[in-house]
């Protein structure tokens, strides 16, 4: 093969690429801007499912998700790079606050946590959002994995006031919340960080509802 036909050739492929390159970019754009509402759609209605885990509807009226207030890094709540607070109002007073929080503590690392805080100081509901406790063993602090469906553990912090929370503590550190045996590191971290985002929520209640719609606090 002479060096010019190599040459041509070398070019000929290059200009396949590029256009493959070119063609597939394009492809994947129109995919991207075809399906970016239905997957913003979903990610939404998951977070509604969850949230509603934590806070009934029917305690807020208003557009929770467009509601919310953006945190900086905040020691109390384990956000290491910010996060967010949500406000629910009904009838435009205050309702509860939904906040993201983390437990740093577990036993396999952290615990990203979702709490929602009545106006009152009481506590609504927690979830956990994501975590890596040991299967079978810490997991229970998630009640997709809780062997207990009637009455998992996690549902128990709905029942705490505000007067409870000096009891926000497992029982073995002398509060009220339960653990299973051998256990003990999953349900602290979580206990702790809840104990914590009440506390947060009651030093900062005014300022945070009275915070611009999706600014800082």
């Amino acid at each position: 093969m002479s060096e010019t036909t190599a040459l041509g050739l070398s070019a000929r492929t290059g200009g396949v690429m590029v256009a493959f390159t070119v063609v597939f970019t394009a492809v994947m754009a129109f995919t991207y801007d075809a399906t970016r509402e239905q997957i913003q759609a979903s990610a939404t209605e998951e977070k509604m499912k969850l949230i509603s885990d934590v806070l009934p509807g029917a305690t807020y009226d208003n557009a929770l998700l467009d509601d919310y207030v953006q945190l900086g890094p905040t020691r109390e709540l384990g956000l290491d790079e910010g996060g967010r607070v949500y406000r629910a109002r009904k009838a435009g007073q205050p309702a509860a606050l939904l906040l993201e929080a983390t437990a740093p503590d577990g036993y396999s690392g952290r615990i990203d946590l979702i709490i929602a805080i009545a106006a009152d100081g009481g506590i609504s509901g927690v979830r956990a959002v994501s975590h890596r406790e040991t299967p079978g063993l810490g997991d229970y602090i998630d009640p997709k994995k809780d062997k207990d469906r009637k009455s998992p553990w996690i549902t128990q912090f709905a029942d705490l006031k505000a007067a409870d929370l000096p009891a926000c503590k497992v029982k073995k550190d002398g509060g009220q919340i339960t653990y299973h045996t051998g256990a003990t590191i999953s349900a602290r971290a979580v206990t702790n960080a809840v104990a914590r985002a009440a506390r947060f929520a009651a030093d900062n209640q005014n300022r945070l509802f009275a915070a611009t719609r999706g600014g800082p606090l």
